[in-house]
C-alpha cells in the first residue's frame, strides 16, 4: 500500500470522521445500553486510528487490506472490553489492543516457527526482567537476567530475538480464552521503532495541555532543546520553563 492511497478495504480514508474524546465516551455509554448504531458510529470514528497503527507494519510485505481488517478486530475488542469506570482515554486503551491483534496475526502467519523450549526461555526471561526491574528500579542488563535464570547471556538474547514478532512491547492486559501474554519490558524490534507507540499516546494525553505547555514539551522532547534554550525562545525564565515542564508532565501522568 502506498501511504497516499485513498481507499483501503473499500473505505475512503480521506472522508474518515475523527471523534473527540467526549463523543467517544458518550457513544460507549450508549453501546453499554444496547445501542447498535452507536457501536457502528464509534467504530467508524476510530478507523483513522487503525490506519495510523497499520502504517507502521507496511514494510513486512503483508496485504494492507488484511492488516486493516485485523486492526479493526482489535478496535472492536477494545470497544467491547473498555471499562468506563477507569480514568483512561479510549485511544490509550485501543492502540495496544490493535497492535496486539496485528502481532497475533503476524505470528500466526509467520512461516518461521520457534521451538517450544526457546519460547519458554524467552517468556522466563521476560518474567525475570520484570522482577529485576521492580527490585533494581531500573532496566536490568542481559547479564543480570542470565544470572537470574542461571543460563548463558547468549541464550537470553537468542530466545528474545526469536519471539520478537509474536510479543508486543505494549501487549494489552487482556485475556482471551485464558491464553493471554502480558509483556511490560522493552524488547527491541529492528523493523518497528518502539517510540511511535509512545508518541501516539503522548499526543492524545497532550490535548488537554495549554498552548504554552504544549510548545515547551515539543521544544524540550521533540526538538531536543535545553531549558535555557526554550526559555530564550519562549521569552520566559529558565525557572518558569522548569516549573511549566514539570506541571505538564504531571498532568500527562495523571
Amino acid at each position: 500500500m502506498q501511504f497516499n492511497k485513498v481507499e483501503i478495504c473499500g473505505v475512503d480514508t480521506s472522508r474518515l470522521k475523527v471523534l473527540k474524546e467526549k463523543e467517544k465516551i458518550e457513544l460507549l455509554k450508549k453501546i453499554r445500553e444496547g445501542n447498535t448504531s452507536a457501536r457502528e458510529e464509534l467504530i467508524n470514528g476510530n478507523l483513522r486510528l487503525v490506519l495510523s497503527v497499520i502504517q507502521r507494519f507496511m514494510n513486512r510485505g503483508e496485504n494492507p487490506d488484511d492488516l486493516f481488517q485485523v486492526g479493526c478486530i482489535g478496535l472492536i475488542k477494545a470497544i467491547d472490553n473498555f471499562d468506563l469506570s477507569q480514568d483512561v482515554r479510549f485511544s490509550t486503551y485501543a492502540v495496544p489492543m490493535i497492535i496486539g491483534e496485528i502481532r497475533r496475526y503476524l505470528r500466526d502467519n509467520n512461516a518461521v516457527r520457534v521451538s517450544r523450549s526457546m519460547r519458554d526461555t524467552a517468556y522466563k526471561a521476560i518474567q525475570a526482567k520484570e522482577k529485576l526491574s521492580n527490585e533494581l528500579q531500573r532496566d536490568p542488563t542481559v547479564e543480570e537476567i542470565a544470572k537470574e535464570l542461571d543460563i548463558k547471556k547468549e541464550s537470553v538474547v537468542l530466545a528474545l530475538e526469536a519471539i520478537v514478532e509474536p510479543v508486543s512491547l505494549y501487549e494489552p492486559v487482556y485475556s482471551e480464552g485464558g491464553d493471554a501474554i502480558y509483556v511490560m519490558d522493552q524488547i527491541g524490534d529492528g523493523n518497528i521503532s518502539d517510540g511511535w507507540v509512545d508518541e501516539i499516546l503522548i499526543k492524545q494525553a497532550m490535548e488537554d495541555l495549554s498552548d504554552r505547555e504544549k510548545r515547551i514539551l515539543n521544544l524540550r522532547f521533540m526538538v531536543g532543546k535545553t531549558q535555557t534554550e526554550v526559555a530564550a525562545e519562549v521569552g520566559i525564565s529558565q525557572a518558569q520553563v522548569s516549573r511549566l515542564e514539570k506541571g505538564a508532565i504531571r498532568k500527562i501522568k495523571q
